[in-house]
């Protein structure tokens, strides 16, 4: 999960570490008006930002995915399937208030049993299954093939140069982040108190040199942060950050997968794992479990945002993305559980730049098409072009033809309509990418009952899984590749001017740096589906 990782440090840390038009018949927005209508200028309001992907871009000016509308105007006397949603990631929270009632039990298990009741050789998988078992760290992928010192591998040299460079970029980070805990050590100690305010640093009077530097630094932080709570936050996140990628994930000496025992260079052996559907903590399937509530918190009970198929979709947790890049067995073998188990929807919100045995997992993909299941990807957040840089697992290899017409790559809408549209940090490509989300400050579900904003094309991901369990639920006669391109072919196309990241000057649209232009649209999508259900 390299690329996908959700860093939410803003305020303060952030600035001392800077020191093709719709289908004909769709009814919802005319693609001749669209970029003609006025830009919301005020900001939206806490309740708003917290639902906002929700929103509809015609009648809210927020460029949502219009599920609002959905609920109110489509669905009505029409009755819905269930629909399994596999989600592949860091884990689940499977007892969360606003998941619970939307977990996927299996129906052929007995829960506590400690047998396999169904045959299929997992034991007491009653809600999904855990690949990892109590991993929680792992390597980048770069630096295992680093560590295995193949130079003859075609990835070697790119590798070592890459992890040579990242460690390189980790290094001002790092004595950032180290200067700012000194600082904050300093006041402690002369404070005598570690919970101080702003008022007490200021009043600081001293001629020492070093803690007059501290005082300096811990002024500017909590004038930005307000309170040293805060503070404490931020600096939590950052500092897991900064030290989860020397510590695990670019150190060629850590090993993670030892505590759980399997070769993932052995395809042949394929019962692994245990049934901790968050893994060894819950603080650890945080990933996981904003994922999940995106498509399946439940909606209209007033508690964190809601799920975009909330009451609809069922959650198949499959934990096999850890706190680092994934192994593609565990992929190909998570996609191949999700799919044997009924799912119809599988979301990825995981992805890396090398992957030493795709095959195993596109043939896993390919596994999911002849079972009619629709893959959906996040395309990454390195803000690079993925038609150059590959983001894996994806639908084809290099510039050759897709190998499946079953998988949705997602890149990451910003909620600011107009020249701020795209996320920054999203990924993009002319083939690659298919169509944009919502995917920056995105409020839902997170471990042990509570709510946060993230955000990521991970986000974005489940935002568009759940429109297509939406449509997989009410016109399940509709195929996976039909689902597809309903959601692609009934977006809303932008054709506002921005900037990509870095590239100051350059303007660009979203058609051209995406297969269709365009953003997810609910509400356009349904009334296409019902459209093709009828034919």
């Amino acid at each position: 999960m390299r690329n996908l990782k959700t860093i939410t440090f803003t305020g303060a840390i952030a600035v001392m570490i800077a020191s093709c038009g719709a289908p004909k018949g769709i009814v919802g927005v005319d693609p001749t008006k669209i970029d003609k209508m006025p830009l919301k200028t005020t900001p939206l309001k806490e309740k708003q930002l917290e639902r906002w992907s929700n929103l509809d871009l015609v009648k809210d000016t927020v460029p949502g995915m219009g599920v609002d509308r959905v609920f109110a105007e489509l669905l009505k006397g029409k009755k819905a399937a269930t629909v399994i949603v596999g989600v592949v990631d860091s884990g689940v929270d499977t007892d969360h208030e606003d998941l619970k009632g939307n977990i996927w039990t299996n129906p052929k298990e007995i829960a506590g049993n400690k047998k396999d009741d169904d045959g299929n050789g997992f034991i007491d998988d009653i809600h999904g299954w855990n690949f990892l078992g109590d991993v929680n760290n792992e390597q980048l992928e770069l630096t295992r093939i680093v560590k295995k010192g193949d130079t003859n591998s075609p990835d070697y040299q790119t590798a070592a140069t890459t992890l040579a460079k990242k460690k390189q970029e980790l290094e001002p980070a790092k004595q950032q982040l180290d200067m700012i805990l000194g600082a904050d050590k300093a006041v402690s100690d002369y404070l005598k108190k570690k919970n101080y305010t702003l008022a007490e640093v200021k009043a600081i009077k001293t001629t020492d040199q070093g803690l007059l530097q501290s005082q300096s630094i811990m002024t500017q932080i909590l004038t930005q942060t307000g309170t040293k709570e805060k503070f404490e936050a931020e600096m939590k996140e950052y500092k897991e950050y900064v030290y989860d990628q020397l510590n695990y994930n670019l150190n060629t000496e850590f090993d993670g997968r030892k505590v759980l025992g399997d070769d993932p260079e052995d395809f042949s052996k394929k019962i692994y794992g245990n049934n901790k559907y968050w893994g060894p903590e819950k603080d650890g399937a945080k990933h996981g479990t904003h994922v999940a509530g995106i498509i399946a918190a439940t909606r209209g009970n007033n508690k964190g945002s809601d799920g975009v198929a909330g009451g609809i979709a069922k959650i198949l947790v499959v934990r096999a993305v850890p706190n680092g890049d994934e192994y593609d067995k565990d992929i190909a073998l998570a996609i191949r559980y999700a799919v044997d188990n009924g799912a119809k929807v599988i979301n990825g919100s995981f992805g890396k730049s090398f992957s030493p045995h795709k095959q195993w997992v596109y043939d896993a993909i390919k596994y999911a098409e002849t079972k009619d299941v629709l893959f959906v990807h996040a395309a990454g957040n390195d803000a690079s072009d993925i038609d150059v840089e590959p983001n894996f697992p994806n639908d084809a290899d290099g510039k050759n033809p897709e190998f499946a017409d079953n998988v949705l790559t997602i890149g990451a809408l910003n909620y600011e309509y107009g020249s701020k549209i795209m996320a920054n940090f999203s990924n993009y490509g002319k083939e690659n990418v298919d169509i944009f989300a919502p995917g920056v400050k995105i409020y839902n579900t997170t471990p042990n009952n509570t709510y946060e904003y993230l955000q990521g094309t991970s986000m974005a991901s489940p935002n568009a899984a759940g429109v297509a369990a939406l449509i997989r639920a009410y016109y399940p006669k509709l195929t996976a590749s039909q689902v597809k391109h309903i959601i692609m072919d009934s977006g809303t196309p932008i054709t506002t001017q921005f900037a990509l990241a870095g590239e100051k000057g350059s303007q660009t649209t979203l058609s051209q740096i995406s297969k269709t232009g365009k953003i997810v649209n609910a509400y356009n999508a349904m009334i296409l589906a019902e459209k093709m259900s009828k034919k």
